[in-house]
């Protein structure tokens, strides 16, 4: 197959663009840099630059699409540009192209309502509802891309939980720097039971749904390791590592989440552009519980994950040493 795939210079595109690669699939990458993996043709430009989006589809068979703005704050209309209003010019584009599958990669953040969840499936979106400028522009755009599904132009989306690895810049590199810095508490005794995903598994889901698409279309899942642990553990366990000791303090919920409303007013204010310490939408996510059933993903996509969470930890761990 030809197949596109849009934000292969993140971690997560990168490894599903190079799974593909290995499969002996033809694969073109869209993003604003060069993706700096080998095997593929990169083609630069955005997802708001229509005449780069018309290129990077023409002669494509499939569209893997995970290129997004990802922060806890910014402007409402720098999420609609991107998430919304990108994801409509590209899917508008690939359809004219004649191609005819495509993975919208979404997040669970799109039907989180702040409230603990305990073993569901794929929900519903809902903007209205969703926690933060980032989560609701994500429920838009995945309910823009299922609507547009259609016999002739079949679209699927996939919703990896919380997704870590070696080369995290957007969790893990974070944890570690804010440990080393004294400034990383555990929230509400760190107790939260939450599901996380190994990067290679979320990959490896993304082109199950490819290749399922049969059956995925007009479909989301939540893609998850199924291993639901203490987020106090896993934080931990990605400080020790990364070399650094674990947090030895605590924030009560109501606070962290109290804290983190005012800070990300704060950061919006004063137009930012660095990630705040504390958000009410991070309070909420290290302070209640977060896990999904897998079994409906599993049967719909013909898929397992094959890294666990403690062999993850011992890639990380050696990704660090060396």
């Amino acid at each position: 197959m030809r197949i596109l795939v849009t934000g292969a210079s993140g971690m997560l595109g990168g490894a599903v663009a190079a799974l593909l690669v290995t499969a002996s699939e033809s694969v073109r990458t869209l993003q604003r840099r060069p993706s700096g993996l080998s095997g593929v043709t990169d083609c630069e430009g955005s997802l708001t630059d229509r005449a780069a989006l018309g290129r990077a589809v023409d002669g494509m068979d499939a569209v893997i699409h995970l290129a997004a703005k990802v922060s806890f704050t910014g402007p409402r209309s720098e999420f609609e540009a991107v998430n919304v209003e990108g994801t409509r010019n590209l899917l508008e584009a690939a359809r004219r192209a004649g191609v005819r599958d495509v993975v919208y990669v979404s997040s669970p953040s799109v039907a989180h309502t702040g409230q603990p969840i305990v073993g569901l499936g794929a929900t519903t979106a809902k903007p209205a509802t969703a926690r933060g400028e980032y989560a609701r522009s994500k429920a838009l755009a995945e309910l823009l891309a299922l609507g547009m599904s259609a016999p002739e132009f079949r679209v699927a989306a996939v919703r990896p939980h919380i997704v870590w690895g070696p080369g995290d810049t957007q969790l893990v590199e974070r944890v570690i720097a804010r440990a080393r810095a004294g400034r990383l508490p555990t929230v509400a005794g760190g107790t939260a039971l939450i599901d996380t995903t190994y990067v290679d598994n979320a990959a490896s889901a993304i082109v199950a749904c490819l290749r399922r698409i049969d059956s995925m279309q007009g479909r989301a899942v939540v893609v998850t390791n199924g291993e639901p642990r203490p987020v106090g553990e896993l934080i931990a366990g990605m400080c020790r590592a990364g070399g650094v000791e674990p947090p030895r303090w605590n924030v009560p919920g109501a606070l962290a989440r109290t804290s983190g409303s005012v800070v990300e007013r704060v950061w919006t204010a004063a137009g930012a552009t660095d990630e705040p310490p504390m958000t009410r939408f991070l309070a909420e996510q290290l302070s209640t519980a977060h896990w999904f059933d897998q079994r409906e993903t599993r049967a719909l996509l013909d898929w397992r994950p094959a890294v666990s969470i403690d062999q993850g930890l011992r890639k990380l761990e050696e990704f660090y040493r060396r």
